[in-house]
């Protein structure tokens, strides 16, 4: 009878947690929005670049040799939002945040390769159905790597997966177009996205979403920029040396952190062994430089146009990226330089130029944003809120906190699930699945995360409120399963076990 009775009940979960599900789509399935008062349909650009990092760029001198005039004129004519971020420090993930307005165990395109769960709505559909041309150039990468039709776009251009740097192969509405190996793909999805801002129907409101390969490894730079930053150096991190020795476990980092720095993440064996750091340093930012001037080409179009005055411009990196910090590289994890991402906005007739916006944004306020400049309410769904206000000046009821969640990747095994949530003090980090340590960091006086506090009894009462705000939020927001896929190939980043299933 017990064993009867524990079954129902948890069948009952079961239905429960379908019955929420199906709530939700039925929410999203509905395009039409109410729409906001006082308010016009605004002309939208999204710039979307991958793996940029946070401060990599002129004007925040972190690399004082980098060059990049045209972000840091967006800058100074627009807002820096010094705090922006994502919830999940991946490519598909992240898009889907932005897309979508969720997070990423809400969409469940959790990894590269999660498909489309099929019942997502993407922001771009609202603003067709309020009148909206739509148009979408470059990286899609959610999942399947596909060319299929991207919903929400009147006109695309795309690519499966991570596309070629050189002689890439477009699908344009439906006609895949192979380019020659002397084209390159930066320079093409600016010029295709230049020309559909020609050709455009002038009597409707647009959104154009240009979305970069650059600069996903592996780097390769537009030829007129190859060799420009060679002999070019980063002073190594605070954080670069200490897992190269046993200086970690007196910090009490986690034993994953020292086990990457010798694997496709890691200072040590970087993409296993494909370039050492320096030479991939340098590649980076040359291939940055191409981003720089998409960024000039589409300023002086809106310029030229007369629409550079009422267009909103966002610029956003898709996730951050590491560059020896905890002797690491690339992405995934909860630290600053993998979670933090550039954001730059520009639009005179809402808020005056040269500001820097403190207060902490995430990728899923992007649909919130664009949707009220676009006139519409945004959805119950979405979780975010549009930044407008910040850009006006205005804190009221802005958040505190920032939420995190990486999921464990078969193809990428060294780096573990994370959950985490960071305030303008404190960072708390919480692994899944692992034998090892968790981390706790005074972000402010330790910009570095060098020190970890958890399990220092002057800070037990801060790790367990921020446990429980932690878990809280993944309650809250139907983030308590982890969620599984179908994963039977042998894994592509794990040199250890290549061979295995």
């Amino acid at each position: 009878m017990k064993n009867s009775l524990a079954y129902l009940t948890a069948f009952a979960g079961i239905i429960g947690g379908c019955t929420t599900s199906q709530t939700n789509q039925s929410e999203q399935a509905d395009l039409h929005l109410p729409e906001l008062k006082n308010t016009r349909k605004r002309n939208v650009i999204f710039i979307l670049t991958d793996d940029h990092r946070f401060d990599y760029m002129g004007f925040t001198g972190k690399v004082p040799w980098l060059e990049t005039p045209n972000m840091d004129k967006l800058a100074h004519e627009g807002a820096y939002m010094k705090n922006a971020f994502v919830t999940t420090s991946l490519c598909s993930p992240s898009r889907a945040s932005i897309l979508t307005g969720q997070y990423s165990h809400v969409h469940t395109i959790v990894d590269n390769v999660a498909p489309d769960p099929g019942n997502l709505t993407y922001f771009p559909e609202y603003l067709q159905q309020a009148g909206y041309q739509t148009s979408f150039f470059g990286k899609w990468h959610m999942g399947d790597e596909n060319d299929d039709p991207r919903p929400g776009f009147n006109h695309w251009e795309s690519f499966k997966g991570q596309g070629e740097y050189y002689a890439p192969n477009l699908n344009i509405d439906g006609k895949r177009v192979q380019y020659s190996d002397t084209t390159y793909i930066t320079d093409l999805l600016t010029e295709h996205a230049i020309d559909w801002l020609d050709n455009r129907d002038k009597d409707k409101p647009f959104f154009m979403y240009l979305s970069h390969k650059a600069v996903h490894c592996h780097f390769k730079p537009a030829k007129r920029h190859e060799g420009v930053y060679d002999g070019k150096t980063i002073e190594r991190p605070a954080t670069y040396s200490q897992t190269a020795t046993d200086e970690y476990k007196d910090l009490k980092w986690p034993e994953w952190v020292k086990q990457q720095r010798h694997s496709w993440h890691g200072v040590d064996y970087m993409y296993h062994g494909q370039g050492d750091f320096d030479e991939n340093l340098q590649r980076y930012c040359e291939t940055l430089l191409g981003v720089d001037e998409s960024i000039g080409t589409v300023m002086d179009w809106l310029k030229a146009n007369g629409l550079d005055e009422s267009t909103l411009v966002i610029y956003m990196g898709d996730n951050g990226f590491s560059w020896g910090e905890h002797g690491l590289i690339d992405k995934r994890h909860f630290y600053e330089e993998s979670v933090k991402v550039p954001m730059l906005v520009r639009c005179p007739e809402i808020f005056e130029g040269g500001e820097t916006v403190e207060r902490m944004v995430q990728n899923v306020d992007v649909a919130p944003t664009i949707l009220e400049c676009a006139g519409l309410k945004k959805p119950d769904y979405m979780p975010g809120k549009s930044f407008i206000q910040l850009l006006k000046g205005d804190e009221t009821d802005w958040r505190t906190r920032i939420y995190y969640e990486y999921f464990w990747e078969y193809d990428f095994p060294m780096t573990p699930t994370v959950f985490g949530v960071r305030t303008d003090e404190y960072k708390y980090i919480r692994y899944q699945g692992i034998w090892d340590q968790n981390e706790l960091y005074d972000i402010k006086n330790d910009p570095d995360e060098m020190y970890n506090l958890m399990g220092q009894e002057e800070y037990q009462d801060i790790a367990k409120d921020l446990a429980t705000d932690l878990y809280d939020w993944l309650e809250r927001t139907h983030g308590m399963e982890i969620p599984l896929k179908r994963t039977v190939k042998h894994p592509f980043g794990d040199y250890r076990h290549a061979n295995q299933y």
